[in-house]
């Protein structure tokens, strides 16, 4: 196990994983926002497949490989020749595939993550969902509805041909202006609005503490019982806040429950 991680390949990978992660970290951290800013998730999004994009076609490859070269030299680890033929490490000759180290590194993992990064960000934010989420940031009732925009409430309004008929867009834009005057100057109208703009952020939260459920509660703990799970379930997903919390605190609030034989002391 130990020559796999001081081997060139466990290196790459490594170097590979924290490179796209790194790319893409700044996408999921805006995604996961309680209080979401469209424009600027999609903003985000096109700066990393562009980003993407380069790493790809503009010299990337070299960078990249020249980079992992020094971590490698700084540590001793042996570097593969890229024109010799491709040995996984640890494997029967057997199993040797016969293709140079180069299309190993650069075509079947180099290129290959990324082109999958790439595929999954363009299947969930093509251009249609892309222009349907900006076209959406136009009803955020913040400041006035000051993000409304007549123009994309028109072209949203051409995405549903079946429920808007040609006149009807073409009427659209005079009963806009009838509409934001109106609602602007209604304060429950805006609330219903934020209520539905934040609705699919609270449904990923959802589904987020679903899935740090399985960190809580797994086949270690699995006779939690609903209360505890709860509470620790809590601590757990809104650590960033529980870690401001001193332990002196949390001490005096034990002590105070009830009496007890002991004091704990820090």
């Amino acid at each position: 196990m130990s020559t796999i991680f001081k081997s060139f390949e466990f290196v790459f990978m490594a170097y590979l994983m924290r490179t796209v992660l790194g790319y893409t970290a700044d996408l999921s951290h805006a995604l996961q926002k309680r209080d979401q800013d469209i424009v600027n998730a999609v903003d985000v999004i096109f700066l990393t497949k562009i980003q993407l994009q380069q790493m790809r076609e503009n010299g990337g490859w070299d960078e990249f490989l020249k980079d992992v070269h020094s971590f490698c030299m700084k540590y001793g680890i042996k570097i593969p020749k890229m024109e010799d033929f491709y040995r996984p490490v640890g494997r029967d000759r057997r199993f040797y595939v016969k293709i140079t180290n180069l299309h190993r590194y650069h075509v079947d993992m180099f290129l290959s993550v990324i082109d999958r990064q790439l595929r999954e960000l363009n299947d969930r934010f093509d251009e249609v969902n892309t222009e349907l989420l900006l076209c959406m940031a136009s009803f955020n009732p913040i400041d006035s509805f000051a993000a409304y925009d007549k123009a994309n409430f028109v072209k949203l309004a051409q995405f549903y041909p079946d429920d808007f008929s040609r006149s009807e867009i073409d009427h659209l834009p005079c009963q806009l202006q009838l509409f934001i005057t109106d609602v602007r100057g209604d304060e429950r109208f805006r609330k219903l609005l934020k209520l539905v703009l934040i609705l699919p952020v609270a449904t990923g939260s959802v589904e987020r503490v679903f899935s740090s459920m399985n960190y809580v509660k797994n086949k270690l703990r699995n006779r939690m019982g609903d209360q505890y799970l709860n509470d620790c379930l809590v601590t757990f997903i809104e650590r960033e806040f529980f870690l401001q919390v001193k332990d002196s605190d949390i001490v005096k609030r034990f002590q105070a429950m009830k009496d007890r034989r002991v004091q704990i002391k820090l």
